[in-house]
């Protein structure tokens, strides 16, 4: 199994996966076993050497903590966002036991029966091979049985040509004798000379017999010059053949479509019945041109190398059937396990076999009420790290209590070590400033407030402590006014660098704790901006970055640190930006055409540009309002 994720994982990284960050020490809160963990182990040194067609070193997966190591860096295969999102949204869609899904695996099963081994006929494969069509007017089929049946007709084809080709090289080779006994036997009609004739009527006479014999020797050449073409055209087209059919046979296993890969495999056992299975070669064993390419060539390189053997259409099929197996298993588990209130292991167990065979009609026909049952588990556990992360540990508390009665099996110990770990750390600090306030250590009351805040901002004991230190009427009032001018002046990083003052200021003052309260979610809100555009723009989407940082300019105008990654990000995405304005101006100025002509260039430069759509959705709605 492990050696099928590989395959899996290699084929599938162009689809979107999220690219992994630098390895990171280990954070200082403990993480609950929930399925979407939110960190991976440090990373191990990598390799040295040449680089590889998958970086520096061979990826190896770790079946512990499903913990993927490639080129140096760690990738937990279950907690990526796009992986998340296709999980979740799984999670929420309805079974498909409708009477049109249950049709289609019908289907699928009758082709499969018909190309079974025991019913080796060419009546059966035509049978089979006619049902591909009806498969593939179900929308969930996304039309891969055409392309297998197209490939199946192809071949066929192919075949057909390589039959008239060898009739054509046999009439070939009877002409050859043809012209072959034509020319030895020339001589035979000639006219013989006596021993008294003349050396120049000889020579005469062996001259016109040269004439005689030279059309059917270059008949002859010209015979043996066609049968050499044909010969080569026919091995070419069946190489071709085989390339294609091998190359649908690695896309439908890296798409995880296992029914269609044991489909074709017993297609191409039943069109290319002399030898040739091996992927990405002929069946002489040679490489054929043009397989080393792609992620036929990425699958048949990792398995060869892993495994010291050809990857071969038997091996493709047998993993397929494994991969079939295994998602059968890991769906049975689940249902065993929900009825064990076992929730968490039963989540893990769901996650991997949707991410082997999320097309499989064991996932597919799963009850949503089912599955609804891991969502619940997957967000309470997402919500937990998330809580862990930003150090409310009121709110984690709280998670755990209720991810313990809807899992018996979750593990709480080590976020139950973070919070109290937190709890009493927090607890000495606040002592500490408490004993400051009294002595008037003025400087050691600030900075153990401080430290107390960092460490548990949303800390119910920091009001108790804040009504103590606080008690000079002078001391608040200066807080306050300064949280009122910095609030004026939209400086919420300031407020945020004092926000331990600010909070024990304001923790007898509802209104100005919700005053602060905002303050410090805007703030976090531009963080998120600034950090999400420039991960965006780290992955070379400068469009994209500029215009989350734009927006976010717009409702945050005197963020300094944001309008300096705005600046940036306007001299790197500097065409796109000029399309937007120029729009934008002539927009303002009532030029609709001019203005909807720049929103299309901007469209054209940047297609998932929000701006240009919506720009472009205004001014269709201006020129045509009813439209």
């Amino acid at each position: 199994m492990k050696r099928l994720l590989l395959l899996l994982l290699c084929g599938a990284a162009p689809l979107g996966a999220q690219v992994p960050d630098a390895p990171a020490p280990a954070p200082s809160h403990a993480q609950p076993a929930a399925p979407a963990s939110s960190s991976a182990p440090s990373s191990s040194s990598s390799k040295t050497g040449q680089p590889s067609f998958l970086g520096k070193d061979v990826p190896v997966l770790n079946p512990g903590n499903e913990v993927l190591t490639w080129d140096g860096k760690n990738w937990n295969i279950t907690n990526q966002r796009f992986f998340q999102a296709r999980f979740e949204k799984y999670l929420n869609a309805a079974e498909e036991t409708t009477g049109e899904d249950l049709q289609y695996q019908k289907i699928l099963r009758a082709i499969l029966t018909k190309l079974a081994p025991e019913n080796d006929s060419r009546t059966a494969t035509l049978e089979a091979w006619k049902l591909l069509p009806q498969a593939s007017n179900f929308s969930i089929d996304a039309r891969l049985c055409d392309a297998l049946a197209d490939a199946v007709y192809s071949s066929w084809l192919s075949m057909r040509a390589q039959d008239r080709l060898v009739a054509a090289n046999q009439e070939l080779q009877n002409q050859r004798k043809q012209y072959e006994w034509a020319a030895q036997h020339t001589d035979s009609i000639t006219f013989h000379p006596s021993g008294k004739s003349s050396a120049a009527k000889e020579a005469k006479e062996a001259k016109d017999q040269e004439k005689r014999m030279a059309p059917y020797v270059q008949r002859l050449v010209e015979v043996n010059a066609r049968i050499v073409a044909n010969t080569t055209k026919r091995e070419i087209t069946e190489v071709q053949a085989r390339i294609e059919f091998q190359a649908l046979i690695a896309q439908f296993f890296l798409q995880r479509r296992f029914q269609h890969v044991v489909m074709a495999t017993r297609f191409y056992r039943h069109i290319f019945n002399d030898g040739g299975t091996t992927l990405g070669k002929s069946k002489s064993g040679k490489p054929d041109k043009g397989s080393k390419s792609g992620n036929n060539a990425s699958m048949t390189e990792l398995y060869t190398k892993e495994t010291g053997m050809p990857l071969t259409v038997g091996v493709v099929d047998s993993l397929a059937n494994e991969a079939m197996r295994d998602v059968k298993e890991g769906v049975e588990a689940y249902h065993f396990l929900l009825q064990k209130n076992e929730i968490e292991s039963a989540t893990k167990r769901l996650s991997e076999a949707f991410l082997v065979g999320e097309y499989m009609p064991e996932i597919r026909t799963l009850q949503r009420d089912k599955k609804r049952q891991a969502l619940e588990f997957t967000q309470k556990g997402n919500r937990l790290i998330s809580a862990l992360d930003v150090r409310d540990y009121a709110l984690a508390e709280t998670l755990v209590k209720e991810l313990e009665t809807i899992a018996k099996d979750f593990d709480a110990s080590q976020p139950r070590a973070a919070i109290e770990t937190a709890r009493t750390v927090s607890a000495m600090h606040l002592a500490k400033a408490k004993n400051a306030a009294v002595s008037g250590d003025r400087t050691t009351l600030e900075n153990e407030l401080r430290e107390a805040t960092t460490l548990w901002p949303r800390n119910p004991a920091l009001a108790e402590v804040a009504g103590m230190i606080f008690s000079h009427a002078d001391v608040q009032g200066k807080a306050l006014a300064d949280l009122e001018q910095l609030t004026s002046q939209h400086n919420y990083r300031q407020i945020y660098e004092d926000k331990g003052r600010f909070i024990a200021a304001t923790a007898f003052d509802p209104q100005r704790q919700k005053q602060l309260e905002a303050a410090l979610m805007n703030l976090q809100q531009i963080e998120t901006v600034i950090g999400r555009s420039t991960e965006i723009a780290k992955r070379g989407d400068t469009n994209g970055a500029w215009e989350g940082v734009e927006r976010a300019s717009k409702q945050f105008p005197d963020d300094t640190k944001l309008n300096q990654l705005r600046a940036n990000l306007t001299t790197e995405a500097s065409d796109f930006v000029h399309c937007i304005r120029n729009a934008q101006q002539l927009e303002a100025k009532g030029q609709t055409g001019s203005s909807l002509a720049w929103y299309l260039k901007a469209q054209k430069v940047y297609p998932p540009s929000e701006f240009a759509q919506e720009g472009i959705q205004r001014l269709v709605q201006k020129l045509l309002p009813g439209s």
